[in-house]
């Protein structure tokens, strides 16, 4: 009986599979394609691939200003979806384009005038002046071009995660396929400079990408708008952004929360990795590594966040609270079984990956301990995104940013700033601890789902 608490029917487990595996094959094979890209940059030299991170390091904030604009109103079109109202999952398609478009001119704006000294933060440790300037030099180019590709994201997003909470998941990982091969194409040719093309570095990597995210939005505008029948929302979306007043607000209220605890995590993350590099530039290379193949093997896991958060808010929608809180239950065990297996592999692979590199010995041996710790953690990672996803699907935005970016500027990032500036602690020693705090989380996530106070319908009180 007990088992039956925690582990599900195969018809469980088929049913969310079927939403997962092509999240994971999507985000798999993108992540290999980072890996790809990661390669070819860390073939011009150390100062590129520097460079590189420290402008996707400020990249990965935006993406989460807009993932957590879009999830927000996504809790409520997977809902709609659970009862079957089409409306309201059309009014939620028009919102994030809306929102997410206004936010993507705010980013552009602020990333653009202040490339320069926002870069120049990762840039203050141990290490060559002239490795400094090189590297703020490429960082600087390459998030500039990079920029240009930010208005398509602010689209794709809209569309697929709409589609994805619709139950659509197999189109969007389609889209990101085609744009996956046009970017490694693309990087090919551009990095290089094959076929007569110019050899650009860095700037072609950037250059490939913008590119490869035109393609993905207009896949998934055309299949969209070519399957009216399948996803009735499209049909008369654009002839309007009306969204009722009512709507809109209960829309706004749930997105601020979210969008504020995913840009305080990200803008989190982003300082503690500062904290790292103050004590050494190596350490931004380093964790760059770490970071592309946690990536890749974290795909199991962070794809079952978002089955967890479709399948769990598709339960509540219909009123089946009873039902939600044992699927939650069980969806969160089987979260924290990829992610150890994820955690193993990852493990295993950490004296052999940083090889790949075209680094120094001291980048490749801080690098091999960073994947180490990751991979030691990643069971506690896998738990507390299950129980966090969980915890969203219910509307409980409020309650997630306490559990997540108020404990990481709380008490991570305050630990990472403390170690950096008034200890001599080694960085590798010094990331260990900040990571080690992932138990705590645990506790207040399991505490918190463990509770039941974020299972509820929004649906059906609309």
């Amino acid at each position: 009986m007990k088992q039956n608490k925690f582990i599900g029917t195969k018809e469980f487990y088929k049913v969310t599979l079927s939403l997962a595996v092509p999240i994971m094959i999507q985000n798999g094979i993108s992540n290999f394609v980072g890996l790809l890209d990661n390669l070819m940059i860390g073939r011009v030299g150390t100062n590129a691939l520097s460079g590189v991170a420290i402008a996707n390091q400020l990249m990965f904030v935006y993406y989460l200003v807009v993932f957590g604009a879009t999830a927000g109103v996504g809790i409520f079109t997977a809902q709609y979806h659970g009862v079957g109202d089409v409306d309201g999952i059309r009014y939620t398609f028009r919102f994030k384009i809306m929102v997410n478009t206004v936010l993507t001119l705010i980013c552009i704006g602020v990333l653009y005038m202040y490339a320069s000294p926002l870069i120049n933060l990762y840039l203050q440790g141990e290490g060559a002046a002239s490795d400094a300037a090189e590297t703020l030099r490429i960082g600087i180019d390459y998030l500039r071009l990079m920029l240009i590709g930010l208005i398509p994201v602010a689209l794709t997003n809209s569309y697929a995660g709409t589609l994805r909470e619709t139950g659509e998941t197999r189109v969007p990982m389609i889209s990101s396929l085609v744009a996956i091969f046009v970017n490694l194409v693309g990087n090919f040719l551009l990095i290089y400079g094959y076929l007569g093309l110019p050899a650009l570095g860095a700037s072609g990597a950037a250059i490939a990408t913008v590119i490869s995210r035109f393609v993905e939005l207009f896949v998934l505008m055309i299949y969209t708008g070519t399957h009216k029948k399948a996803h009735p929302f499209i049909d008369g979306a654009f002839k309007s952004f009306r969204v009722p007043v009512n709507l809109g607000s209960k829309f706004l209220l749930k997105s601020m929360p979210l969008m504020l605890n995913e840009t305080l995590w990200a803008l989190g993350n982003t300082f503690m990795n500062q904290c790292y590099s103050f004590r050494s530039l190596n350490a931004v290379a380093a964790l760059n590594i770490e970071s592309t193949i946690w990536n890749l093997l974290g795909v199991a896991f962070l794809a079952m966040g978002d089955a967890v958060g479709i399948i769990v808010g598709q339960t509540l929608g219909k009123g089946k609270i009873d039902e939600a809180k044992d699927t939650a239950r069980k969806l969160i065990v089987f979260t924290m079984f990829c992610g150890t297996l994820c955690g193993i592999f990852m493990i295993i692979i950490s004296p052999v990956f940083p090889l790949l590199y075209n680094t120094n010995e001291t980048i490749r041996s801080m690098a091999t301990k960073f994947i180490f710790i990751y991979g030691a953690f990643m069971p506690l990672y896998a738990f507390t995104h299950g129980t966090y996803f969980t915890i969203r699907s219910g509307g409980r935005t409020g309650i997630t940013m306490i559990f997540d970016s108020c404990f990481v500027w709380l008490i991570s990032a305050p630990l990472a700033f403390i170690l950096s500036r008034f200890t001599k602690i080694d960085v590798v020693i010094m990331l260990a601890i900040v990571q080690s705090l992932e138990l705590f989380k645990c506790i207040l996530g399991g505490a918190m789902v463990h509770s039941g106070i974020w299972a509820r319908s929004l649906a059906r009180n609309d």
